[in-house]
């Protein structure tokens, strides 16, 4: 396929965001599992539970859901970045989303500890900033495609947040040609707008971009809705229907060199 730009998403398709929730979890929820006598993984269960019912519940979820900011981001972010009002009053949030989502979900499990809620509100920050995590073929791509194709980066977020997921990993950066993050822009994805802003800082037409992506909701369909090649990749062997069908699926980043050779 003759190509001119690779778009990429961020999260779980360059970045190991999930395992990077996950240990964090785990290390959070082993502390509170000593301290309160009971099974570390029910209280991840509990906790993940509880802080997805919460977070619905707030004036800004219709956002964080326009924007791409799920529950467990919040569990860890600040907030101090993006220029629209919403992420003020996330700002103001967060503190007690946290607090309350470890509170409740020890509740859940017969144990009333604010204290000990809050200790664990400020521990799993910690643990999560502590493990950013790259897929072990991100960078020999990037490698691969850098000399070839103008590399744009598309991810749904926070802008402070996605900037420090990637400051955390400072040798990613300089692959790519521009930075797109959707709390700066205002729309997140599947929106076609912010597609059409991409492509027009690259300067191409759809036809000329490719973009890879893990979600077929927000990465596979705002692709296929402007018309540009769509690649899923789908590590985990995920069943889908045929709402949403990719123009190509993959099971490692390494496929896609390949893809772009044929």
């Amino acid at each position: 396929m003759a190509k001119q730009a690779v778009l990429f998403d961020l999260d779980d398709t360059l970045l190991w965001d999930d395992r990077s929730v996950k240990e964090a979890f785990q290390a959070t929820c082993r502390r509170g599992a000593e301290e309160a006598g009971i099974d570390a993984n029910e209280l991840e269960e509990a906790v993940r539970r509880e802080a997805r019912a919460l977070y619905e519940t707030y004036e800004t979820y219709p956002f964080t859901k326009m924007i791409g900011i799920n529950p467990f981001e919040a569990l860890w972010g600040d907030f101090t970045g993006g220029e629209q009002v919403e992420f003020r009053k996330l700002q103001e949030l967060a503190p007690g989303y946290r607090k309350s989502a470890w509170t409740n979900g020890l509740k859940s499990l017969g144990v009333h500890n604010e204290e000990l809620g809050a200790t664990l509100a400020e521990q799993f920050p910690a643990e999560r900033r502590a493990r950013p995590i790259v897929y072990e073929e991100t960078y020999r791509v990037l490698d691969a495609l850098k000399a070839k194709y103008k590399l744009l980066l598309l991810t749904n977020g926070s802008p402070d947040l996605q900037k420090e997921k990637l400051d955390n990993v400072p040798q990613l950066i300089p692959y790519f040609d521009h930075i797109i993050i959707s709390g700066d822009f205002g729309e997140g994805k599947p929106s076609a707008a912010i597609f059409k802003h991409a492509l027009e800082r690259l300067g191409i037409e759809p036809e000329h971009g490719i973009m890879v992506g893990d979600k077929l909701t927000t990465d596979i369909l705002g692709a296929n809705t402007i018309g540009m090649t769509s690649v899923w990749i789908n590590r985990h062997g995920m069943k889908r229907n045929d709402e949403i069908v990719p123009s190509y699926e993959i099971s490692n980043l390494e496929q896609l060199l390949q893809l772009l050779q044929e």
